[in-house]
């Protein structure tokens, strides 16, 4: 059974900076796309981030130029680079592995920026 196992979140000081990583477990085949989706309080979750199979890669406007994300297929790992951190993006993140049969979810990691 393919579970995926998300790491790196905390607390944040705004400016600051954390790594996020999702590594699947079990046998998992033909990602064609792996993603970051945050859901904060009392909002929907929304896209933050994808890479897709060929490395491009789309951002929600919100993150541009501050986060980064990047994938180690050998791995079946996929990270997310959070710079220059503000309040807002207080949430709970997900990452989300697409196989060309079946969508996978990680029980998700709590990212608090705060001083």
């Amino acid at each position: 059974q393919v579970q995926l196992v998300e790491s790196g979140g905390g607390l944040v000081q705004p400016g600051g900076s954390l790594r996020l990583s999702c590594a699947a477990s079990g046998s998992i085949f033909n990602i064609y796309a792996m993603g970051w989706y945050r859901q904060a309080p009392g909002k929907q979750r929304e896209l933050v981030a994808i890479i897709s199979s060929g490395e491009s890669t789309n951002y929600a406007d919100s993150v541009k130029g501050r986060f980064t994300i990047s994938r180690d297929n050998a791995k079946n790992t996929v990270y997310l680079q959070m710079n220059s951190l503000k309040p807002e993006d207080t949430a709970v993140y997900y990452c989300n592995f697409r196989t060309t049969t079946k969508e996978y979810w990680g029980k998700g990691t709590l990212v608090t920026v705060s001083s």
